[in-house]
């Protein structure tokens, strides 16, 4: 079963904040870094997708240590 958690939906808002609170800091770098830069590359377009795979992302992290009892 899926768990959407508090990282997840924070990181659908703001990339990178999800992977800053479970410790991806690489992670949380690079989404935070590559958005904007897809937002104003793309008029908007592409930041919508950077949002979705970096929440997802998140989503699979997250349910993976959950499953792991981490």
């Amino acid at each position: 079963m899926i768990k959407i958690t508090l990282p997840t939906i924070l990181s659908f808002i703001v990339p990178g904040i999800g992977q800053l609170l479970t410790g991806q800091w690489l992670w949380a770098i690079f989404w935070l870094i590559i958005t904007p830069g897809f937002w104003i590359g793309s008029g908007g377009i592409a930041g919508w997708i950077c949002h979705i795979i970096c929440a997802y992302q998140c989503l699979v992290h997250e349910n993976a240590h959950l499953k792991h009892g981490e």
